[in-house]
């Protein structure tokens, strides 16, 4: 078996844009050490000849290819970074070849949103593919939707995460002498630590991931205990720096009042936490695997999150609700020094389940694949 992922190449193109140019190695990386794949490309439906310079494609032993070049080279195309010719997508099917879309992202907002908000959006013929594997944050609430549109099986597919790329960016980092992970704050004369400087990440651009709940939290937080508030960054938000709405609603903060807050443009995780903060707070709605949460478990930063998922690890409080946010805040304020050696556990707990090469995710990819090809087969000697 032949694979193909896709990619979208661009100019500048940085593997910390976004979550999915990761996954798209991560699943590749499985499909190479799967017996019966003989040979995993990335399909560049991009302007670009390269891959971001994260991506050492010698060493991993992969190829991209232009798509006008693909057709011949694949028995199974994956539309996953970007999106696939409609056209030889049939082409390919009425060779009898399989594709599939690896839907990565919020399937709901990312059809809803574009024309509530009159954002740019894309949506590719609905009858394209012979199945969707989707992500399991999604799958429950959203895969009877995805049937209903694109006519076809949609199939719940583990959540992958490998340290590579978040590891070589530290290695980076720590040449110019500086030190990536949490560090015990030190207490003064009178016994008291600082306060934790923190950190939202969240991107800002769907109501699935925005930074309002968190900036709540952190506010609550800090009213009801200042000294376990030192500082708040908020990124992403240099776009809504001039909106009326985050700018009544920033300036009602204690924080914001006493020049205890930041509002950044876009970094990168190890970067930005190695030189401003040490703990991390996040909100999703209907999104509760993220990337972002996984590069704080593995620095042991304190993650304070909402995500069910990740309920054992991390200090987490259901849904929208900031005070309870506000109470895991002050707790990892107080806590999370002294309880280190269990976080450290409890992260490395899901960090082992996310792995892509463990046994289950490799087992799991293999069925799947392999029953595809399967009723390939079947359909092929059908009288």
């Amino acid at each position: 078996m032949r694979i193909g992922i896709s990619v979208l190449t661009h100019a500048g193109q940085n593997i910390w844009e976004n979550g999915l140019g990761q996954n798209v190695i991560f699943l590749a990386q499985i499909f190479q050490k799967l017996p019966f794949v003989q040979s995993v490309a990335l399909l560049n439906g991009g302007d670009q000849r390269t891959m971001p310079p994260q991506v050492d494609m010698s060493s991993l032993g992969l190829a991209l290819l232009p798509i006008s070049e693909a057709a011949n080279q694949i028995d199974v195309a994956i539309e996953m970074g970007g999106a696939l010719d409609v056209k030889w997508l049939d082409h390919l099917r009425a060779q009898g070849k399989k594709v599939i879309w690896y839907c990565a992202g919020h399937p709901y907002a990312g059809l809803i949103e574009t024309s509530i908000f009159g954002k740019p959006g894309y949506f590719n013929r609905a009858d394209r593919c012979d199945e969707i594997w989707l992500l399991p944050e999604y799958f429950t609430a959203f895969s009877p939707m995805l049937r209903t549109l694109y006519r076809c099986p949609v199939i719940e597919v583990p959540y992958v995460w490998s340290p590579q790329f978040l590891a070589q960016r530290v290695a980076e980092i720590e040449k110019e002498g500086v030190e990536f992970g949490y560090k015990t704050r030190v207490a003064d004369a009178l016994g008291r630590r600082p306060g934790l400087r923190v950190a939202i990440f969240e991107p800002n651009v769907s109501v699935a991931k925005a930074s309002t709940i968190p900036m709540l939290i952190c506010d609550e937080a800090y009213r009801a205990e200042p000294d376990s508030v030192d500082f708040m960054h908020v990124l992403n938000t240099l776009h809504l720096k001039d909106h009326p709405t985050l700018l009544y609603l920033a300036n009602s903060l204690n924080l914001v009042r006493e020049h205890k807050a930041v509002f950044q443009g876009r970094h990168d995780f190890a970067w930005y936490m190695v030189n401003h903060a040490d703990a991390v707070l996040a909100h999703q709605w209907t999104n509760d695997q993220n990337y972002n949460y996984l590069d704080a478990l593995y620095g042991s930063y304190p993650l304070i999150h909402n995500s069910p998922w990740l309920k054992g690890a991390g200090y987490f409080y259901p849904d929208f609700d900031t005070q309870e946010g506000a109470k895991q805040l002050v707790l990892a304020a107080s806590v999370h020094d002294s309880q280190l050696d269990q976080y450290k556990w409890a992260a490395q707990k899901v960090i082992a389940q996310v792995n892509p090469l463990s046994h289950q995710n490799l087992q799991t990819y293999s069925r799947l694949l392999l029953r595809l090809w399967h009723a390939k087969a079947l359909k092929s000697v059908a009288p």
